[in-house]
């Protein structure tokens, strides 16, 4: 079967990327004005102080235009130099994929790795710096996604802050889903976008850089210049009166400025709670219909990703299939390490509504009696129905 031939779905409850929400969709869609035109410019520089203002962040957000993967790649080649020695916690493929980075540019590198349906203690990173208190810089991804679960990244921020290292947060699938900012954690560099729970679009990445962390950049001779691994670049890109680098991705940029738009309008605290509520459900349904979730206990589990078991004698892309052919719902699989063992159910942004998480009980349950494999979705559906209940009251 060609593209062309293959019906879309109806429901993307997907991991990421995730279905943008309307307005946002159509502030893209708005004429592309010319870069350097006075509008766009100070366009531009609102947009990054409405990032900094939901971010709670006194300094005009670094805006780099690509999707955040390569934002954290360019943390990398810009903050890490010759001299630092790197403390990288990888619970998951992409804690663990930031070390690959790191590895081009650290002294040395120190890494506590656990299993990947497990996080990562504060107490474990002390422990650290007391047996290497060379330790300069350390980095952490707050919910690794590809396996649903969360780091205390809190409580580990306060240990490095105490140590006087220089904390580097992947929040990209966390940020606008929970309770979580750049000023909490003591991040130096924390990392972010709108193609997750913000219900926009990959393209642009958003970014709380600390003072400390600039000066250690231009510090690093090293640090690239003239490059898309930049960040110095476009250090004051924000400014109005400043030139860009190079182009910058107009439309996303008008995509993001819409994407905060709508969080602030409904208001955060709102937003951590449907998020939270809609996760809460589908837990629920899903361990009530006979499921077993991945993380390792319920407290880890992330807000806006669900991370569901392979029931043993069945795929995962098979219970993926069955569920888009059924019931044109959409999930995701695991990534690296986690594939072939665990489905995962995005709650980003439009989709962390919880009516989606019965739509999720129910695709996947209704996949797995269709594979030969017992599932009771009365029960979970049941189960999920008054998780929402009780939560909406």
């Amino acid at each position: 079967m060609t593209a062309s031939q293959m019906k879309p779905p109806v429901i993307t409850l997907t991991a990421g990327p995730v279905q943008g929400y309307p307005n946002v969709l159509q502030a893209m869609a708005k004429p592309l004005g010319y870069d350097y035109d006075p509008s766009f410019q100070a366009f531009y520089e609102e947009t990054a102080l409405k990032c900094a203002k939901a971010m709670r962040w006194p300094d005009p957000a670094l805006i780099l235009q690509a999707e955040p993967a390569v934002a954290i790649e360019a943390a990398a080649a810009s903050l890490i130099s010759k001299d630092d020695v790197v403390l990288n916690l990888a619970s998951g493929v992409y804690g663990k994929g930031f070390g690959y980075w790191s590895a081009r540019y650290h002294k040395d590198m120190v890494e506590i790795e656990v299993p990947y349906n497990d996080s990562i203690s504060a107490a474990a990173v002390e422990q650290a710096f007391k047996d290497r208190p060379d330790i300069s810089v350390v980095s952490v991804v707050h919910h690794d996604t590809p396996s649903g679960t969360i780091n205390p990244i809190v409580e580990i921020g306060q240990v490095v802050k105490d140590y006087g290292a220089l904390l580097l947060v992947d929040a990209v699938s966390s940020f606008a889903g929970m309770d979580i900012h750049p000023a909490d954690c003591h991040a130096d560099v924390f990392i972010t976008g709108p193609g997750k729970c913000l219900g926009g679009t990959p393209g642009v990445t958003f970014v709380a850089v600390s003072e400390a962390a600039w000066r250690h950049m231009e510090d690093n001779p090293d640090s690239p210049r003239a490059s898309i691994l930049s960040y110095l670049d476009w250090k004051q890109a924000w400014n109005h009166k400043e030139p860009f680098p190079f182009t910058p991705s107009i439309s996303e940029v008008g995509g993001l400025a819409e994407a905060i738009d709508h969080y602030m309008n409904e208001g955060p605290e709102r937003v951590w709670r449907r998020h939270a509520l809609t996760a809460a459900a589908c837990r629920a349904g899903l361990t009530a219909m006979g499921c077993t979730l991945w993380p390792a206990t319920e407290a880890i589990a992330s807000p806006t990703t669900t991370a569901v078991c392979v029931p043993d004698g069945l795929t995962d892309t098979d219970i993926i299939a069955t569920a888009r052919d059924l019931f044109g719902v959409v999930l995701s699989l695991g990534r690296g390490d986690t594939l072939g063992k665990l489905l995962r159910i995005g709650h980003m942004g439009p989709t962390a509504e919880p009516i989606y998480a019965t739509v999720a009980v129910t695709a996947l349950g209704g996949a797995l009696r269709k594979l030969g494999h017992k599932a009771d979705v009365a029960t979970g559906v049941e189960a999920a129905s008054a998780v929402i209940a009780e939560g909406s009251g």
